[in-house]
This record gives structure tokens, C-alpha cells and sequence, in this order.
């Protein structure tokens, strides 16, 4: 698919600086300082959405200062249909890399959870979740809908730390509710004073989306403390 919200947004920013030109060779109302100021926020929103969308390796400024100078003067080498072409093409070879990633990734965790599986005091729920409890107790066991207080470090399966409360110094409190289907279910599992450490296939974590350190389709290793519901 073409991603037409990123050819807007650079279209966008092209004619906003355009106009602002023009406007400002005209009537010379605005200051350096705010031009230099709006010229540089288009950039910063622009910029970030094409790191977003995948597009920065490789991008060669010049070329784009080229384009945005060509566009101002009317001299555009491209349409805007013609710029779209070639924004598509990026779009599906990036697509093409990642698919093998993810396909990689997959082969990598069913793997992975397979061998862990068959390791001793590793238990699985019917849903795949895989747990080994550390330290056990008898307090309370949640309900999807308390509150409550642990803490976590976790990792993906190749060890990488991606968001840990142990390492911040801090425990965290949420609704059972409100975190990944793996944390739902195994959490409405554990009593409250103990600590677990769990395998959650990536179906019941962030997904082929993902999320800031978590590639997609990654499988999620916690090691979670209940302190209180």
C-alpha cells in the first residue's frame, strides 16, 4: 500500500514553507528568529516521520534540500504522483526485509519455547504461557480487576533488557486489566509475595506490531514480583 499519510505530510511541509516564503517576501512581517524557528519544527516533523516510516537510511540531504529548494522555485523533477512511485517502491522493499525478519523471529521463538518447555520445573497454561515459580507464597491471587504493585525485569530470548523496575530502582502499579494478555493471565495466577519467571509467546505480548524496544513478533521473558493487589 502507499503510504499517502507520509507523501501528505512532506507535501504538506513543502507548500507550508512555500507560502511562508512567499508571504514573506511580500510582506516581510516575520522575523529570522520565527522563520528559522518554523523552517526548523517542519524539519523536525518531517524528519521524524520519515525515521518512523523507515525512510532515513540512506536518504541524502542535499537531494532533499534540492527537492524542497525545486518546489519553492516551481521546478519540481517529479509530481507529486511520480515522487509517490517512488516513495512506494522504498515502502515495499523495506516491507520485503521485514517480512523476513518477522519470519526469522517466528521460526527463532517457536524454537526457543519449545526447547524451554521440556526444561524441569518449567509448567505451561493452555494458552502457552510458560512459568517456573522462583519464590512461592500463599497471599492473594489478583483478579483482572485489582490494582497492583510488582516488580519486573524483562527481557527478550536473546537476553537483551528492554524495560525493568529492578534496574530503575522502583516497583510499578497497574490495573490486571490494563497491561499484555501474557501479564493478565499469568498474573491472575500468582498469589501476592510471590515471584515468577515467565515466557510469553509473542501472540500474548505486543504482537507482529511491537512496541519501542520490542522488535515484532518477539517472544518476552519477565521475572515478575507480586507485592500487593
Amino acid at each position: 500500500m502507499i503510504n499517502k499519510q507520509l507523501l501528505s505530510v512532506i507535501l504538506l511541509a513543502l507548500c507550508s514553507i512555500t507560502f511562508t516564503f512567499a508571504q514573506n517576501s511580500n510582506l516581510n512581517t516575520t522575523t529570522t528568529t520565527d522563520m528559522d524557528n518554523m523552517s526548523y519544527a517542519i524539519g523536525v516533523l518531517v524528519s521524524t516521520n520519515l525515521k518512523q516510516q523507515g525512510l532515513t537510511d540512506g536518504l541524502d540531504p542535499e537531494s532533499f534540500k534540492m527537492a524542497l529548494q525545486d518546489v519553492i522555485n516551481g521546478t519540481a523533477k517529479m509530481t507529486p504522483d511520480q515522487a509517490n512511485q517512488e516513495i512506494q517502491k522504498k515502502m515495499e522493499a523495506l516491507a520485503k526485509v521485514q517480512q523476513a525478519k518477522d519470519a526469522v523471529r517466528i521460526e527463532e521463538e517457536a524454537k526457543f519455547l519449545a526447547a524451554n518447555a521440556n526444561k524441569p520445573n518449567i509448567k505451561m497454561t493452555a494458552s502457552g504461557v510458560q512459568y517456573e515459580i522462583l519464590k512461592a507464597a500463599d497471599g492473594e491471587i489478583p483478579s483482572a480487576t485489582d490494582k497492583v504493585t510488582v516488580h519486573y525485569h524483562g527481557t527478550l530470548i536473546n537476553g537483551t533488557v528492554f524495560d525493568s523496575s529492578v534496574e530503575r530502582g522502583q516497583t510499578i502499579s497497574f490495573p490486571v486489566n490494563g497491561v499484555i494478555q501474557g501479564w493478565q493471565e499469568i498474573l491472575q495466577m500468582m498469589p501476592v509475595g510471590s515471584k515468577w519467571k515467565v515466557w510469553i509467546p509473542s501472540d500474548l505480548a505486543y504482537g507482529p506490531q511491537g512496541t519501542g524496544g520490542i522488535p515484532p513478533n518477539s517472544a518476552l521473558i519477565f521475572e515478575i514480583e507480586l507485592f500487593s493487589k
